[in-house]
């Protein structure tokens, strides 16, 4: 196929087109059946030792089949909007299932991301059924007018003054039959994954079954994951797809709200006491990891892989991460949205070997080759909308503009956004093109380099600056513990302003000494050489609620533009 400027398309990939997504579950049941599906903590003893409680394929293909049955029976059905807000556990698990076997469309808002945004989603998605624990009814109920379209609410755990149906008296009792799954159009909503919010408020990218089908095949093919493989699952969102592709789900005991305050020693201990061989999970936590570790002289034998995502991993937490790794193992870093995922993929050798030294210097962070089945192209730079594609927009090798992606996992629409979905996808023939919102190029070798969010560039008078080049040559000093650009003033005439978060144990460095060695830097560099001002910002920089990693830059360019 021939090439053409900024465009990198991959050989195409034979997806499978199973209807719905549940169906790999009674498939694994029956290859499988008693293999470990899920595992999760379930208390500790007098001895401090943890115990744990499992469904295997069988188990949770029955327990699905069973609460399936009672879905239905109170009017979860094909196509009902229902709010799943259950922490990740057995009965997670088996509801989501039981959702897709049904037909019902599952809405995941993660709760973290505070009231008046999760009150705007819930208003704007307007489910008709809602499943949650009991905090979740207190504030579904706190939120007045804007879930007045439930009409179906389940209770997880004890009902209070609220009414309406519990979980446990769902679950049908007696002798085992099969559930007749719903088998929807490979083009039938499935879920809506509301995106982390944070550069707004969250937007629901809609799933039909056949994306989801055509991310696990991609993921497959991506890793290949062995039958025996046990993943450590410290992302829920993630999880879901674990049992689809055949491997044992271990949840550790962590908080999955906030990754960035999971303590190290419990999740060593998850991985080695379960035999995890792999490990998604934020960079957040894999920081924290990394530095235990490397304290400890802790290593990770079982593990075949870690995937970070979510946001950059630094280089040092990248090479602490591999010195716990068994000979052979890597860390990935896949590169990807809630809206596509997978896009591209790199792991810790190359990264390590090759790229990251480009990456020190001001190239941009490499995120590998895009993964088959994916066509990635760089176009332009503009905030307006694009209605219709044209290869007119396409950008030469090694130029920075947009990422665009094209492949059978992009989601086609957020719910109830026609203006954000306007400005994100583009019509290409029958296909629908997803704008990434990050800037970034290709190299001469084919490999993709990410630049930071296009909302994020810094417009002076001369030129737009991107954040993540400049930023990455100054985080290599080590007493930055990470850096952000931001601009003060209008766009077109911004002042770009380079904000420090200090690292832990460099007290006996002056706050002076440091802006020294930090404008040598610049004054070494050309990338870093654009920057006018470095600030040292008093405190952590605010992170995104999901990853626990993303810096919430428009909240520092208002503290810039206050203080400054």
């Amino acid at each position: 196929m021939a090439s053409v400027p900024g465009t990198l398309p991959r050989e195409p990939v034979r997806f499978l087109t199973t209807s719905n997504i549940a169906s790999h579950l009674p498939k694994m049941a029956s290859d499988q059946p008693h293999k470990r599906a899920v595992v999760v903590p379930a208390g500790r003893d007098e001895d401090g030792r943890m115990r744990w409680v499992h469904y295997t394929f069988a188990e949770l293909d029955e327990a699905s089949d069973r609460y399936a049955f009672g879905l239905e029976r109170i009017g979860i059905r094909r196509g009902v909007r229902t709010v799943l807000m259950v922490p990740p556990s057995l009965e997670f698990f088996a509801l989501v299932f039981a959702l897709f076997k049904v037909g019902a469309v599952t809405v995941m808002i993660d709760p973290g991301i505070g009231g008046p945004k999760l009150k705007q989603c819930m208003r704007e998605v307007e489910p008709e059924a809602f499943i949650g624990v009991p905090l979740a009814h207190v504030a579904r109920l706190a939120f007045g007018s804007a879930m007045k379209s439930v009409t179906i609410p389940v209770t997880v755990g004890k009902r209070w003054f609220w009414g309406g149906h519990r979980l446990r008296d769902l679950k049908e009792t007696g002798p085992y039959k099969k559930y007749g799954m719903d088998a929807p159009d490979p083009g039938q909503d499935a879920a809506i994954l509301f995106t982390s919010g944070s550069t707004g408020i969250p937007k629901g990218a809609v799933y039909t079954h056949g994306m989801f089908t055509a991310q696990v095949q991609s993921l497959k093919q991506m890793f290949a994951f062995a039958p025996d493989e046990i993943d450590l699952a410290t992302f829920p969102l993630f999880a879901l797809f674990d049992p689809a592709l055949g491997m044992t789900s271990v949840i550790p005991e962590m908080d999955a709200r906030k990754p960035g305050e999971a303590d190290p020693a419990k999740i060593t201990e998850a991985i080695l006491s379960q035999g995890c061989t792999s490990l998604f999970a934020s960079p957040a936590l894999l920081r924290n990891l990394g530095k235990w570790g490397q304290e400890t002289g802790t290593k990770l034998p079982p593990l075949r892989r870690v995937m970070s995502s979510g946001a950059p991993a630094r280089r040092e937490t990248m090479e602490q991460i591999v010195g716990m790794l068994p000979a052979g193992a890597q860390m990935f870093t896949p590169y990807g949205a809630t809206e596509v995922l997978p896009v591209a993929n790199i792991g810790s050798d190359e990264v390590l070997g090759t790229a990251y030294p480009k990456t020190a210097q001001g190239a941009g962070i490499c995120v590998g080759k895009p993964v088959d089945g994916t066509t990635v192209r760089i176009i332009r730079v503009t905030d307006e909308p694009i209605p219709q594609w044209s290869d007119d927009m396409l950008l030469p090798v090694g130029e920075i503009g947009e990422i665009t992606v094209k492949a059978r996992q992009v989601t086609h629409q957020y719910w109830g956004r026609p203006e954000q979905t306007a400005r994100a996808k583009i019509k290409d023939g029958d296909r629908v093109v997803h704008r990434m919102g990050d800037v970034g190029y290709f190299d001469a070798d084919g490999n993709l380099w990410m630049c930071g969010r296009k909302s994020h560039r810094v417009r002076t008078p001369h030129k737009d600056l991107f954040t993540v080049p400049l930023e990455r040559v100054f985080d290599e000093h080590p007493a930055v513990r990470q850096s952000a650009l931001v601009g003060v003033g209008e766009p077109g005439a911004e002042r770009p302003v380079l904000l420090i978060e200090r690292e832990d144990g460099f007290a006996n460095l002056a706050p002076e000494g440091l802006l020294g060695q930090l404008r040598e830097l610049r004054e070494g560099n050309e990338v870093a050489s654009q920057v006018v001002d470095i600030v040292l910002y008093p405190g952590r920089f605010p992170v995104d609620i999901r990853h626990n990693a993303k810096i919430v830059r428009e909240d520092l360019r208002g503290w810039a533009n206050k203080n400054l």
